[in-house]
């Protein structure tokens, strides 16, 4: 769904802080001075002989001519220099929100700015908020290069390029802002102003106009340049490999080196491998990646850039149509980039006077382009390229493995340069009459809200405690602005959770998942971006939105071919060796956390040789979450313990080769012949149930689930049923259990909507079967056998008239009204003589979860919630009491003439709070309906068969 675009608004001037304001009116006579606080640890035990620290805790004392104010304490310094601050100008009677400098007061604090960068006198710098000696000598990224600048020889001599100084120093560009607001429109603007700024700095510094670079008119005092010039290491050439990006797209990127000089200016280096005389002209963008990075791009200075009088949309414009805009290093710096660029890792820090340098791979060059992209962040998290896969559902903190979501979109957004998300918590009250009847995860209804806004990524997080006792629920709302605060899309999703943080996490997966989709086709039409709207419950601006991402168009990395929603294609799997070893019997189920071990080479066919490109001996994911590529989820849901299992599959986008590879120069002559494909090599090594599972099999013996079966087995062998269809028979576990046993069975059917988990059923089933041929083994009755794919809510007459159905521990994984809808077609359309539905028992969750193994699982974010028991699994929608499973089952009974009986396994009935698992047995009181005739039959046939065996073909 669509959003109106908002209106054009002026790009409004940055707020100063109150510590700037002090700065601005006070420059070097505002003195600060931090002390550290130690605060004694209010919860140690009494008596204990050694004492604990508490946190480590900061005050500051501000110094003005006129007054002296103390601040609180606080846990940054940072945040007790800006309470003293703001403490002052209270006693000054001046309102920081109302501060209006005049047009004068930034152009002088620019000039001074400038004079103080070059003079010998102490000084403010406001990039660190701190006072610090002359800046030469000082530990500041700039006056690297002020030193490195005296090292120059001949006319270039102590020559600053103007370009370093308007992009190393934060205040230089805070105020060009506040002088300017188109600033920050085109950054390069900031160069032009620190010209201006210098040209007024007369007697202190020198600048040349045709050459951009800035010096001190007067060489430094001799104790000054001794000082500054103490050297840490030994002098030498270093080669260091960068990463050259050519204009033309045609060309291919490659490593470079730049023998750089400890003794020389690195910047001469790097413009003379752009072909500049030197590096005047070269212009430096802002850090890629993280802000204490020094990766950055390099590239030459256009004229047009510079100018304050240039109409710089048009000259956008022309430089884009005749080619001259380097799209690939655009993309990578978000931000216009004209002209080869040259990518480097290299550059002064606040540790140290020396150089620091780091090479820089072609595997460095395209991770850096997958950060771009949402399911790239998180792949990066997991540290697996090629087996890893942006979720499509957060079910809980302990099963989530990597980056979690809301941490996945505050990176997505600093990557593009967005604001950062905002994030709107609601909090649900259920009414009084409602909470002692209804237990529902997602839906609430006649319900108190109450609002909790989490601006810029920040989570509220008073009150969860209480909200959780209380029964209250939580929906959050995801907004994302550009960085002139337009809105480029919201999410407000419906569903509602019982932690403020589960309701964060899922918010930010809707949005990723509609983001990656969007990347993933850069050219997808809007019709079709609107396609996904609806479910994901976001709206968006398409002309914001693509205003944002304007960049990422004219080239797209990370394209393959994909299915309707974004995921890869699910066909481009390829016949391998398949699975092999011992069937251990266990298996993986949803829900359950598979570890497995894994390598995935690259074969190249044509000399018959395998290069390793990624591995892990211990990789952890939760099943069905589709946290892994799809083909290695298939593969493991059919494994079990202990087997290995090789696939073959088509190549991917060749940009996650190389950012998985590490021999970049050997994988780009493989891809150029195009006669490679990958091979995973895959073993399963444990699995982890879902905590419902284990807790099932710990405290009830035998196990709830062989109780469950024990009870259908019983009313099939008292009726003498011959056909069995099993709803909702998910990996076939009902079915494979009544194999070990001789019963009147001679047709069973399994319906599931989970493909994957039919497939290990049918690789069960189909097993088992083809065993047991002697005439003496327990399944050798059975004469056919059916698994077919999709709901059981939707009617198809090959499921009508079975003598017995079941639907064991299935219902509860829907929403309340599809629990209906299926009793409703059951009974009505399939009719079969007996229905047999088993659903937990909520009021038995206070036993189950009062145990040492609930207990040792249990999440941060659920301690104290004792009034409310939580589900026994992530995956149910709701759970119900038994008055409320007798209402369900006696509505339906009644509507549809059958009668209904009540039992359970797993406690008592006569016992409070009855039995772990409460079962509903129907049973028909009319002979079932015959389909008429006149109904087309091949029109009520929805299911698709998965597999099919009969006892003729033993196949």
């Amino acid at each position: 769904m669509e959003i109106g675009g908002s209106p054009a608004v002026a790009v409004p001037k940055s707020a100063l802080t109150p510590k700037a304001i002090i700065y601005q009116k006070y420059g070097i006579e505002a003195c600060y001075k931090v002390e550290e606080v130690q605060e004694s640890n209010q919860n140690e035990c009494p008596g204990l002989a050694i004492t604990q620290k508490g946190p480590c805790l900061y005050r500051c004392t501000l110094q003005l001519p006129e007054i002296s104010v103390v601040s609180g304490t606080f846990k940054k310094k940072k945040e007790a220099e800006q309470s003293a601050s703001e403490l002052a100008l209270e006693k000054l009677g001046i309102n920081p929100a109302a501060y209006n400098p005049t047009e004068q007061d930034p152009w002088d604090a620019l000039v001074g700015r400038v004079k103080y960068l070059f003079s010998d006198e102490v000084g403010y710098c406001a990039v660190i908020d701190a006072w610090e000696f002359n800046f030469l000598t000082s530990l500041h990224p700039l006056s690297g290069h002020f030193r490195a600048a005296l090292q120059r020889e001949g006319g270039l001599y102590g020559c600053v390029p103007v370009s370093v100084i308007a992009f190393l120093d934060s205040k230089l560009s805070s105020l060009s802002k506040l002088i300017d607001p188109k600033v920050e429109l085109n950054p390069y603007r900031v160069i032009s102003y620190v010209m201006k700024a210098a040209a007024r700095s007369s007697g202190i510094v020198h600048t040349s106009e045709e050459q951009l670079w800035v010096r001190r008119q007067n060489p430094y005092p001799l104790e000054i340049t001794d000082s500054a010039f103490q050297q840490s290491g030994s002098p030498g050439i270093f080669p260091i490999e960068a990463i050259y990006i050519p204009c033309s797209n045609e060309k291919n990127i490659n490593v470079v080196k730049l023998n750089v000089s400890s003794t020389g200016y690195y910047l001469d280096v790097i413009a003379n491998q752009l072909g500049l005389v030197d590096a005047s002209k070269v212009l430096i963008t802002r850090p890629i990646g993280r802000a204490s990075s020094e990766v950055r791009l390099y590239f030459a200075a256009l004229e047009f850039m510079l100018e304050l009088s240039s109409d710089l949309s048009n000259a956008k414009r022309d430089m884009h149509s005749d080619g001259s805009c380097n799209t690939r290093a655009s993309y990578l710096s978000g931000e216009d980039i004209y002209g080869d660029a040259i990518l480097a890792s290299i550059g002064y820090t606040w540790k140290s006077k020396d150089l620091f340098h780091e090479d820089l791979s072609m595997q460095s060059y395209y991770r850096m382009l997958l950060s771009k992209v949402p399911s790239g962040v998180y792949k990066l998290s997991r540290g697996a390229i090629l087996a890893a896969d942006l979720p499509l559902a957060f079910t809980t903190k302990t099963n989530w493995r990597g980056s979690f979501p809301r941490d996945v979109l505050c990176n997505f957004c600093r990557q593009h340069r967005l604001s950062e998300p905002v994030f709107s918590t609601v909090s649900i009250s259920e009414a009084p009459s409602k909470t002692s009847g209804l237990h529902k995860k997602l839906k609430v209804k006649d319900s108190a809200v109450e609002e909790t806004d989490c601006a810029n990524g920040s989570i509220a997080a008073a009150g969860a405690k209480a909200a959780v006792e209380s029964g209250v629920t939580f929906r959050c709302e995801v907004k994302i602005y550009s960085k002139f605060q337009d809105l480029l899309l919201e999410c407000s999703p419906k569903d509602s959770y019982k932690k403020q943080s589960d309701s964060i996490q899922n918010a930010s997966l809707k949005v990723l998942t509609w983001l990656d989709a969007y990347f993933k086709n850069l050219d997808i039409p809007v019709e079709r971006l609107n396609c996904s709207v609806c479910e994901l419950d976001i709206k968006f601006n398409p002309k914001s939105v693509f205003e944002a991402f304007a960049l990422c168009r004219p080239i797209q990395f990370f394209q393959h071919s994909e299915s309707p929603d974004g995921r890869l294609d699910e066909s481009n799997a390829m016949p391998g060796q398949g699975i092999c070893g011992p069937d251990s019997g266990v298996s993986p189920s949803n829900g359950s956390l598979s570890c497995i071990s894994y390598s995935v080479m690259l074969v190249i066919r044509s000399d018959n040789t395998k290069v390793l490109l990624e591995s892990s001996d211990d990789f952890e994911f939760e099943m069905g979450s589709r946290s892994v590529i799809h083909q290695i989820e298939a593969a493991v849901m059919q494994m079990t313990v202990g087997q290995s299992a090789f696939l073959l599959m088509d190549m991917p986008s060749p940009e996650f080769i190389l950012a998985a590879a590490d021999d970049s120069e050997r994988i780009l002559s493989a891809l150029s012949s195009k006669d490679c494909c990958l091979e995973y090599a895959i073993t399963f090594y444990r699995i982890t149930e879902p905590l419902e599972d284990r807790m099932e099999q710990a405290l009830f013996s035998p196990p709830l689930s062989k109780q469950r079966v024990e009870y259908a087995l019983h009313h099939i062998k008292q009726t003498s049923a011959t056909t069995l269809v099993d709803f909702g028979c998910g990996s076939g576990s009902l079915l494979d259990s009544l194999l070990n046993y001789q019963t009147s069975l001679e047709n069973i059917v399994g319906v599931d909507i989970s493909h994957k988990s039919l497939i290990r059923a049918a690789k069960i089933l189909n097993s088992k079967l083809n065993a047991n041929s002697g005439a003496d083994m327990p399944s050798a009755g059975i004469k056919s056998a059916i698994l077919y794919d999709g709901s059981i809510t939707v009617f198809d007459s090959r499921l009508c008239g079975f003598d017995i159905g079941t639907c064991l521990e299935v219902i509860e994984h829907m929403e309340e009204d599809q629990a209906w809808l299926f009793g409703d077609v059951v009974l009505s359309y399939f009719r079969p003589k007996i229905l047999i539905v088993s659903t937990p028992n909520y009021e038995y969750n206070v036993i189950l979860q009062g145990s040492n193994l609930s207990s040792q699982e249990e999440d941060p974010d659920d301690k104290g919630q004792s009034q409310a028991c939580k589900f026994r699994n992530h995956d149910h929608k709701f759970e119900w009491t038994r008055e409320q499973f007798n209402h369900w089952a006696s509505d339906l009974a009644t509507k549809h003439d059958y009668s209904v009986e009540f039992g359970g396994v797993g406690g008592s009935a006569g016992v409070e709070p009855g039995f772990a698992s409460q079962i509903a047995v129907f049973r028909s009181g009319t002979a079932p309906t015959l389909l008429d005739d006149s109904q087309n039959v091949a029109d009520s046939e929805h299911l698709s068969i998965v597999w099919e065996w009969n006892s003729i073909t033993r196949s």
